[in-house]
């Protein structure tokens, strides 16, 4: 008998014992022809929608029936799964969503991507044992929110898009202190705005980015001055020459966007990070493909390496469609075949007597089949090297040979068909073993009851640039809110609560410690905060929270986490109707942005780049649509905001607004007289100005 140990043929990268040190490759899935494109070309992951409550509703998608077979797939492939339910959630649709999410659990899903933050924290309690990924939507740009996610029980972070190379070293130094997983988008389409801070296609269309249904709006021409007429428009994404920097930094997961685009854009955006984690680099003929494929007049990576400005800018050119037909029939070979991708050991004997047995592992799972005892042979007998190449027959399925034992009896008769046939069954029963779904326990949801006393009138909250625009009389108002990076007087104005408004966008967390500390020297004890990090922020600094609308909050459970996250009161979001925000269950105060231009963009590369440099700019610049309506673009602690045209004005419906704590009154560019015309206005219920909007509080949104 000879007992021979060999290796057969190793498959494509992205083997085994690399899964740890290398980081993953998430491909996009929007449609079950993109999922089989995406795994066979390459992806380590996969990440897709159901029909309801993803942020690409448009796409194909899944039901959730199929869901389970695409987990199947993916699972015998060694691909992970991951479910987008990454919407703002409204009240009405809480308990559906979790019917899905617990479906897809008991499927075998490797994890959930979540914008709503009070559907995080029923998942969270729910089935404890979810991994929880905190959406793009979520705009996680600096380290202080992490503390939060981490509290709620998320395991990664989809890094906000804006963030440089210096500051997500920072952020992955932090995650890795928290033992939380970096995601970073590496390729595919710019929002111009912050991700989850969009009102545009909201405001314009009635169609909501946060719920799903952008309508795309600033693809559409846009001008700032001496701009190209597309101003809200970016070019695509692109790292792959980075590759090897966010493998450094500790980033776990290397996310392509695209679940709206076509199989050949999942394909060659796919290999090309494929190629550039396996090897370092990429073909030039492969990065030709990429941009042949769709670009949009090229690539950027601007926001990564510091370099905002025009070089951003980029729109759809006709050559661009042109090239993007021509390069489709020639990918296919991208993904004709399956990829071979999980390495298994295989254990065959054949002894004089015994039934013939192939055994097969890959690490976790166990196989073994058996035949009919092996006949002597009557001339030539079964050699190594025969029997050899029949067991690495691996073509056409997931799997290759990593290590394989054969032990052979001298002068046996084993035809190539009986060890074919052994081997098919062997692999086939392993791929049932993969895919092999334990039972799993979900706990009856706990949802929010918790409620409080609210005010029969709301109290009026204002929000001013500088002290200097402070109305004298400021009776009838409760709150005051200043910028953060306002001057402070010593001696603040009487019978009236101050409060500081922390930048929506916080590139550096230093500078702004150094405010709040400077804030709280002046007395000021409430800080207005729009995003996780600010309310860690001002938090640690021991200031009592306001919420912003900057946090999505449409739901009493969102509003439940933060209360139990110590919020005192929240700013419900502007897309909320006017009805639900009365009726909604809130553990805490509650109040909404009840006049002024709402912002429908929160910008980092600032749209009036594209035309001038900010030293030529007097800060007092617009954008103008192509019907000629003027936008006013306000920058502030480095960042911009697109406002709305008109400003939102309810003083005349005050009375379907009872039940409110609050009501914002938002003042921007505004003069002192006019603020306290307005003031006037509300505390009198006056009829509404020539031009105004109601928001979206009376408009039916998908």
């Amino acid at each position: 008998m000879t007992d021979i140990h060999f290796g057969c043929k190793i498959g494509i990268k992205g083997l085994d014992f690399m899964t740890n040190i290398l980081p993953e490759i998430l491909s996009p899935v929007g449609s079950a022809e993109t999922l089989e494109v995406a795994v066979r070309s390459g992806a380590d992951a996969v990440y897709l929608g159901c029909k309801d409550f993803s942020a690409r509703r448009n796409a194909e998608n899944f039901n959730i029936d199929e869901l389970k077979d695409v987990i199947s797939y993916c699972h015998i492939r060694g691909v992970k799964v991951y479910l987008a339910l990454n919407i703002m959630l409204k009240q009405s649709e809480i308990g559906k969503a979790l019917n899905i999410a617990s479906k897809a659990y008991t499927f075998g899903i490797d994890g959930i991507i979540v914008e709503d933050l009070g559907f995080a924290g029923l998942l969270h309690k729910t089935i404890k044992d979810l991994p929880l990924h905190a959406s793009t939507q979520m705009s996680v740009h600096s380290p202080s929110a992490l503390y939060i996610l981490k509290k709620i029980g998320f395991s990664r972070v989809v890094a906000a898009r804006e963030m440089n190379k210096e500051q997500l070293k920072e952020f992955c130094k932090i995650a890795k202190s928290l033992d939380m997983e970096v995601e970073v988008f590496v390729h595919g389409a710019l929002c111009m705005s912050v991700s989850g801070q969009c009102l545009l296609s909201a405001v314009l269309g009635a169609r909501s980015g946060n719920r799903g249904l952008c309508a795309g709006p600033c693809r559409l021409p846009f001008s700032a001055p001496n701009g190209t007429g597309y101003d809200l428009s970016l070019k695509d994404l692109s790292l792959y020459n980075y590759v090897n920097e966010l493998k450094d930094m500790g980033v776990s997961s290397l996310k392509i966007e695209g679940r709206m685009k076509r199989p050949e854009y999942v394909a060659v955006s796919t290999s090309v990070f494929r190629r550039a984690v396996d090897n370092g680099t990429v073909p030039t003929e492969l990065l030709d493909l990429l941009k042949d494929v769709f670009s949009r007049s090229g690539f950027t990576d601007g926001y990564y390496t510091a370099n905002l400005g025009q070089d951003m800018f980029g729109i759809r050119t006709k050559d661009d469609v042109i090239s993007s037909k021509d390069t489709f029939s020639s990918l296919h070979d991208l993904y004709r075949n399956e990829r071979q991708s999980v390495g298994i050991d295989i254990s065959a004997t054949f002894k004089s007597g015994e039934r013939a047995s192939i055994t097969v592992s890959d690490g976790v799972n166990t196989v073994t089949v058996s035949g009919e005892v092996p006949s002597l042979a009557k001339s030539k007998s079964a050699d190594c090297e025969t029997v050899k190449s029949s067991l690495c027959k691996l073509g056409g399925t997931p799997y290759y040979a990593k290590n394989t034992v054969l032990s052979l009896d001298d002068g046996l008769f084993i035809p190539s068909s009986v060890i074919n046939g052994l081997r098919r069954e062997a692999v086939e029963k392993l791929s049932q073993k993969r895919c092999f779904l334990e039972e799993k326990n979900i706990f009856k949801p706990e949802f929010s009851k918790n409620d409080i006393k609210h005010n029969e009138k709301p109290e009026f909250y204002i929000r001013v640039n500088d002290f200097s625009l402070l109305p004298t009389d400021l009776s009838g108002i409760s709150t005051v809110i200043i910028p953060i990076e306002a001057n402070i007087p010593d001696r603040l104005p009487e019978n009236v609560t101050f409060a500081v408004e922390l930048p929506r966008y916080i590139d550096n967390e230093q500078n702004l410690n150094k405010r709040l500390f400077y804030a709280k020297e002046k007395n000021i004890k409430k800080a207005y905060c729009g995003n996780l990090s600010a309310v860690e922020s001002a938090q640690k600094a021991g200031f009592e929270i306001i919420g912003g609308i900057g946090l999505n909050v449409c739901n009493s459970e969102s509003i439940d986490v933060f209360s139990k996250l110590g919020v005192d009161e929240i700013t419900l979001s502007a897309e909320i109707s006017a009805v639900d925000a009365v009726n909604l269950n809130s553990a805490i105060r509650k109040g909404i942005f009840a006049y002024g231009r709402l912002p429908l963009m929160l910008l980092k590369n600032c749209p009036l780049k594209n035309g001038r440099e900010c030293k030529e700019c007097d800060k007092n610049g617009y954008i103008t649509d192509r019907k000629g309506i003027q936008f006013p673009i306000r920058c502030r602690y480095g960042y911009s905001e697109l406002l709305n045209s008109k400003p939102l004005y309810i003083a005349d419906r005050l009375n379907e607004f009872q039940g409110l704590d609050f009501m914002l009154l938002y003042f921007t560019a505004q003069t002192k007289e006019e603020i306290i015309k307005t003031i006037n206005d509300y505390k009198n219920g006056a009829q509404p100005p020539k031009d105004y909007t109601r928001g979206l509080y009376y408009r039916t949104t998908v």
